[in-house]
């Protein structure tokens, strides 16, 4: 007795999506795997709370402007 044709397309369309859906899954983990270990490579780095990195150095770089200037004050003898 010889298969309906409906129903061979119908296990060829199921098998094809197994196997499409295993190397989508296949993918996904390894793309998961790829982030993490970027995500551990950069946890040693200290990450600003808000912001970017140029804008916290910009802070940094004022901070220090202003701390100079002080400096020089005193140097100069003006009192503060």
């Amino acid at each position: 007795m010889m298969p309906e044709p409906v129903t061979v397309i119908a296990l060829t369309s199921l098998v094809g999506l197994c196997i499409v859906t295993a190397g989508l899954l296949k993918a996904w983990l390894a793309w998961l795997r790829i982030r993490e270990r970027e995500l551990d490579r950069n946890a040693d780095q200290p990450r600003p709370e808000r912001g970017s990195p140029e804008g916290a150095a910009r802070i940094e770089l004022a901070d220090l402007k202003e701390r100079i200037r002080k400096l020089e004050a005193i140097a100069n003898g003006v009192d503060l």
